[in-house]
């Protein structure tokens, strides 16, 4: 694009993206990952983000979220987090350990 860039090969882990609504959507039945819509990331300067309406999705690259830097606190294995349209409470996501992730270890 001629702002910002696009990122897609994500998969999501806890719950999947429902295309026709818009948002992120509860997992099917034994569904363990599923594979996520492009992401256009575009960059604001001074944002702050809304109140609700959006779940602050953490992207990691490998399946592992062990090992802390001491620095930050993150996982070694975070990247970014990004924001995904949600009708549901951030907490909802966060108790099923909501995540994108770049690379399966299949």
């Amino acid at each position: 694009p001629k702002v910002g860039c696009y990122i897609h090969g994500l998969f999501l882990e806890g719950a999947r993206w429902d295309a026709a609504a818009g948002l992120l959507a509860e997992s099917r039945p034994k569904e363990l990952y599923t594979e996520m819509a492009v992401i256009w990331l575009l960059p604001v300067a001074n944002r702050k983000p809304p109140e609700s309406g959006s779940y602050l999705c953490p992207i990691y690259k490998t399946l592992t979220r062990a090992g802390t830097l001491s620095t930050t606190g993150h996982s070694t294995n975070y990247v970014i987090a990004v924001e995904i349209p949600t009708d549901k409470p951030e907490k909802h996501w966060i108790k099923r350990g909501t995540a994108l992730i770049c690379a399966l270890d299949f």
